[in-house]
C-alpha cells in the first residue's frame, strides 16, 4: 500500500481576502498566488499543511462544522491573548488530559483551534 499524506486542504469561500489576511497574520501564512488559477495557496512559513482557498459558488454554504482546523502551539493561553490583541477572538481556554485547546472560527466561518496535545506524551 502506497502512503499518501495529507498536505492540502481546500477551503471554500466568498471572503478571498479576508482568509488570506486572516491566515498570514495569525499563523503566519503567505499566500502564493497564480493569474492562470483561481485558487490562491497559502504556504506555513514553519511548514505543516497548506490550505488552498477556492472561491465559493453562490449556492455553497460557508462553513461547516464536520472539519476543525488545529494549528499546534505549545502555549495556547499566550497565543489567544497575542491573538486578541490582533483582532482574533478565542472562546475559553480548554483544560483537557494535559493539554489546553481554544476554539475560533475565520472568516468564512470555518471551525479552528489551537491546541497543545501534541506537545503532551502519550502511551502506547
Amino acid at each position: 500500500m502506497t502512503q499518501a499524506p495529507i498536505t492540502r486542504l481546500i477551503l471554500y469561500t466568498r471572503r478571498m481576502e479576508q482568509m488570506v489576511r486572516f491566515y498570514e497574520t495569525h499563523f503566519g501564512y503567505t499566500a502564493r498566488r497564480d493569474t492562470a488559477d483561481r485558487i490562491v495557496e497559502l504556504i506555513p512559513n514553519a511548514g505543516g499543511l497548506r490550505l488552498l482557498l477556492h472561491p465559493a459558488s453562490n449556492a455553497a454554504r460557508e462553513g461547516q462544522v464536520a472539519v476543525k482546523i488545529v494549528f499546534d502551539l505549545p502555549d495556547v493561553s499566550k497565543f489567544v491573548a497575542k491573538a486578541g490583541k490582533n483582532g482574533l477572538e478565542f472562546g475559553p481556554v480548554h483544560a483537557a488530559n494535559g493539554y489546553c485547546f481554544a476554539n475560533a472560527k475565520d472568516p468564512s466561518k470555518n471551525s479552528i483551534s489551537v491546541s497543545s496535545r501534541a506537545f503532551v506524551p502519550r502511551s502506547g
